[in-house]
């Protein structure tokens, strides 16, 4: 694909997300998706077969992006409680970015039972989150610190925990909470995860 033909995917694509946030998702419509790309609905038939086709083209773009950001964020430190640290910071990026993402996945996650694709696409999200944290406990237990904790439950539990503290803070509406839920979901992370300093 060219270039120019791959920004206009993304085009297409970021418009797609501030149409769901903006709209909800059931009521979005490809004319909906045209005008706020700013292209003609033949533009969008052009790269994509259908709505759900740029409704999964959108997920899977957002959740791999999320995923590479949060593993080159532990990629630069060297200590477990370093990456952990590293790991929560990058899932919460920023009251905005985070209100948009969890505004729109929430809209996709109600679809994801009568979806395969949906479906697909967020249980390699979770397995790729379940990786990370993972690493982090293995790197952890080689240093005498994360001790008594089962690796693939650990990683299951880091990240319920991470969205679970941004889910909680998105309900409460109040971008200033979200320092507070941000430290408190690491120092509960570390408390879970046995957390002895060496």
């Amino acid at each position: 694909m060219s270039t120019k033909a791959e920004e206009r995917r993304k085009q297409v694509l970021r418009a797609t997300l501030n149409a769901i946030c903006d709209k909800g998702f059931t009521t979005v419509t490809l004319q909906d998706i045209a005008d706020y790309a700013d292209v003609s609905k033949g533009v969008i038939s052009y790269y994509f077969k259908n709505k759900e086709d740029v409704f999964y083209h959108l997920l899977a773009a957002m959740t791999d992006r999320i995923f590479q950001n949060e593993y080159a964020a532990i990629q630069k430190e060297e200590y477990a409680v370093d990456k952990l640290r590293a790991y929560v910071n990058a899932a919460f990026k920023s009251p905005d970015d985070n209100r948009v993402f969890y505004r729109v996945y929430l809209e996709f996650l109600a679809q994801v039972n009568q979806n395969e694709r949906f479906r697909e696409v967020n249980n390699t999200f979770y397995k790729n989150c379940w990786f990370i944290g993972s690493e982090i406990i293995q790197k952890g237990q080689s240093e005498g610190i994360f001790e008594n904790v089962e690796i693939e439950s650990g990683s299951h539990m880091i990240r319920a925990l991470i969205d679970g503290c941004l889910l909680q803070w998105l309900m409460r509406d109040n971008k200033s909470l979200h320092t507070y839920y941000r430290d408190n979901c690491y120092e509960t992370i570390l408390t879970y995860l046995n957390y002895k300093q060496a």
